[in-house]
C-alpha cells in the first residue's frame, strides 16, 4: 500500500511501490542520474575504476592454487604433512570475510572513494611481501607461516573491493543508458574475477616454461609478485574518483542509523541472497583451486608441470563466454530469472559429469573431461557467479547498501572457505579413497544439488530487479523510514544536504525534457490514481 514521507525539500506523495524514478528526482529539482550533465565517459570510467579491481580477486585467489601445487612439487612431505596446506588455499578466503565485513562499514560510514583506496593500496602491499616471504633463518616452516599470514591480510584487501569497489559500480552504473546497466556492471566485476583466473593459471604456465622446472623456488615468487600489478593500475583512476550521486544523495553517514528499523526491512531478503552467495562460492571457488590438482590425477606424473597449468587454463577460459553472455541476458530478461536458469542448467550438467566420471577420468579422455567441466563452470559464471553481486548490489537501499552488501559477500565467501575444506574430505571419505572415482563424483553431487536448492531460492524469495531499482529501493526505503518515525531530511551528505537547503522554489521546477516528461498530465494522473489508492 503507499504512503507518504517528506524528503529533504518536499512532501509531496510517493508510494511504495513507485519505480520510475524520474517523479522523485523531478520533485526534488534534480535530473535523473543519467541526465547529469557528464560526457559519455565521465559517466562510464568511475564503473571501470570502481569494478576492475576485483580481477585482483580472481588472480590472487586462483594463483593459491598454482602455489599448491608450487610448493607441492619443491617440499613434498614437508609441505603436503603440514598445516600450510589447507591453510594456504583457505586463509585468503578468511582475510576476505575480515574485509568485506569491516570495508562494508566504512564504505557506508565514511566513504566509497576512501575505503578504495584503503583496499587497493593492501593489495599491493601484501601481495609485493607475499612474493617475499622468507622463513627465518631459512626455515620452511617459517616460510609456510609467513605465506599464510601474508596471504590472509592480502584477503582483508581482496575483501574490500567488493563492498567498496561493486557497491560503487553499481551507484555508478546508475548514470550510463537504461537498458546497459546490468552488463556494465557485470563486465567491471564478475567477468574481471573470471579473467582474474583465466590469468590466474596462464601465468603460472609462462613462467615455468621460462623458468623452467628446476627453478620453481623463482617461478612462484614471479607469479605472487605480478598480482601487486593490477590493483597497482587502477591506483591513479581511484584517486580522481568522486563519491557516487546516489550515495550522496542517500547516504546515512552524517545522521544516526536506525538499524532496528533497517532490520525489520531487510532481514529476510539478505538471508536469502547470503545464502544464495554461499552454496555459489562452496562450489565454485573450491572447484577453481582444486581443479589443477585434479587435473595432474588424470594426466599423470609423466607430463611436464607446465601441461598442467596449460589445460587448467583452459578451463578457466570456459568462465568468460558464460560469463559474458550472462551479462548481456541479465539486461535482457532481468538478473533473477538469468540466475534461475544458468544454476539450474548448472545443476544438471553437474549430475552429468558425475555420472559420466569414470569415463573421463582418464588420460585418454582428459579433453572430454575439460569440455564437460567447462560447461559446468560457464554455467554458473551465467547464472550466480554474474547476478548474484548484482542482486546484493540492487535489492537494498543506498544508505546501508556496503553493509548489506558486505555481509551477503561474506557468507560467499564462507561457503568458500567451507568448501576448500570439506571437498578434500569428502574425497578423503568417499567409498574407495580419495583415489577412486567417487572422491570424484561425490563433490559434483553435491555442488548440482546446491545448484538446484539455490534455483528453488530465487525463484520463490528473490524481488523482481528491473533498471532502475537502485532509485525505487531508495524510494520504498525513505518512505518506511518516514512512515516509522524517523526524519528523513537529515538522509544525503552534509554539503549535498547543505545544497538542498539552499534552493529556491523556481530552482525545483522540473527541467529538460525528459524531467518535464514526468511532470505532464499523465503523470498526474498516475498520481492521483495512486492518492486514491491510499
Amino acid at each position: 500500500m503507499p504512503f507518504k514521507f517528506k524528503s529533504p525539500i518536499s512532501s509531496k506523495l510517493t508510494g511504495d511501490d513507485v519505480s520510475p524514478e524520474h517523479n522523485f528526482h523531478a520533485e526534488e529539482g534534480l535530473p535523473p542520474l543519467d541526465d547529469e550533465n557528464k560526457s559519455r565517459w565521465e559517466r562510464s570510467w568511475p564503473t571501470i575504476a570502481c569494478g576492475a579491481g576485483l580481477f585482483s580477486d580472481g588472480y590472487l585467489n586462483g594463483v593459491g592454487g598454482a602455489l599448491n601445487t608450487f610448493l607441492s612439487t619443491i617440499y613434498k612431505k614437508a609441505y603436503t604433512n603440514s598445516p600450510a596446506q589447507s591453510n594456504l588455499p583457505s586463509i585468503t578466503f578468511a582475510g576476505t570475510v575480515v574485509g568485506q565485513l569491516f570495508f562494508g562499514w566504512l564504505s557506508d560510514n565514511y566513504s566509497r572513494k576512501q575505503a578504495l583506496l584503503i583496499s587497493t593500496i593492501i593489495l599491493i602491499f601484501f601481495a609485493i611481501l607475499g612474493a617475499g616471504a622468507y622463513g627465518a633463518h631459512g626455515s620452511t616452516a617459517g616460510l609456510f607461516a609467513a605465506l599464510t599470514a601474508y596471504r590472509f591480510f592480502l584477503g582483508i584487501g581482496i575483501g574490500g573491493e567488493y563492498p567498496a569497489g561493486s557497491v560503487a559500480c553499481a551507484e555508478s552504473t546508475g548514470e550510463l543508458k537504461e537498458g546497459h546497466r546490468n552488463r556494465w556492471f557485470i563486465m567491471f566485476t564478475n567477468v574481471q574475477i573470471d579473467f582474474g583466473f583465466v590469468i590466474s593459471t596462464l601465468v603460472p604456465m609462462i613462467v615455468v616454461l621460462a623458468c623452467t622446472e628446476n627453478h620453481l623456488r623463482a617461478a612462484w615468487r614471479i607469479c605472487l609478485a605480478l598480482g601487486a600489478i593490477p590493483p597497482l593500475s587502477l591506483l591513479y583512476l581511484r584517486l580522481k574518483l568522486q563519491e557516487p550521486e546516489e550515495f550522496k544523495r542517500e547516504s546515512l553517514r552524517d545522521t544516526k542509523t536506525p538499524w532496528l528499523l533497517v532490520i525489520k526491512f531487510y532481514w529476510f531478503r539478505l538471508f536469502i541472497v547470503s545464502l544464495i552467495w554461499f552454496c555459489y562460492d562452496f562450489s565454485s571457488y573450491s572447484f577453481g583451486i582444486f581443479s589443477t590438482a585434479w587435473l595432474d590425477t588424470i594426466l599423470g606424473d609423466t607430463y611436464p608441470l607446465w601441461v598442467s597449468f596449460g589445460w587448467g587454463t583452459v578451463i578457466n577460459l570456459f568462465y568468460i563466454p558464460g560469463a559474458i553472455a550472462g551479462a548481456f541476458t541479465s539486461d535482457l530478461i532481468g538478473p533473477r530469472m538469468c540466475l534461475i536458469i544458468g544454476v539450474t542448467l548448472q545443476g544438471l550438467v553437474g549430475f552429468l559429469m558425475a555420472g559420466l566420471y569414470p569415463t573421463l577420468n582418464t588420460p585418454a579422455h582428459v579433453a572430454g573431461f575439460v569440455v564437460i567441466y567447462g560447461i559446468f563452470l560457464s554455467l554458473g559464471e551465467f547464472g550466480p557467479g554474474d547476478n548474484i553481486g548484482l542482486i546484493a548490489s540492487k535489492t537494498s537501499a543506498t544508505a546501508i547498501r556496503g553493509q548489506y552488501y558486505g555481509i551477503a559477500a561474506a557468507f560467499g565467501k564462507i561457503g568458500a572457505f567451507v568448501g576448500s575444506y570439506l571437498f578434500p574430505i569428502i574425497q578423503r571419505n568417499a567409498p574407495g579413497g580419495a583415489s577412486s572415482n567417487a572422491a570424484g563424483q561425490y563433490p559434483f553431487y553435491v555442488a548440482s544439488s546446491l545448484c538446484l536448492f539455490s534455483a528453488f531460492l530465487a525463484f520463490f524469495f528473490l524481488p523482481h530487479i528491473g533498471q532502475d531499482t537502485i532509485t525505487s529501493e531508495d524510494i520504498k526505503f525513505r518512505a518506511y523510514l518516514a512512515k516509522n518515525g524517523f526524519d528523513v531530511s537529515k538522509m544525503g551528505l552534509a554539503g549535498y544536504q547543505t545544497a538542498m537547503a539552499g534552493r529556491t522554489e523556481s530552482d525545483l521546477e522540473p527541467k529538460g525534457d525528459r524531467i518535464a516528461a514526468d511532470a505532464s498530465p499523465v503523470s498526474s494522473e498516475r498520481m492521483e490514481d495512486e492518492k486514491r489508492a491510499i
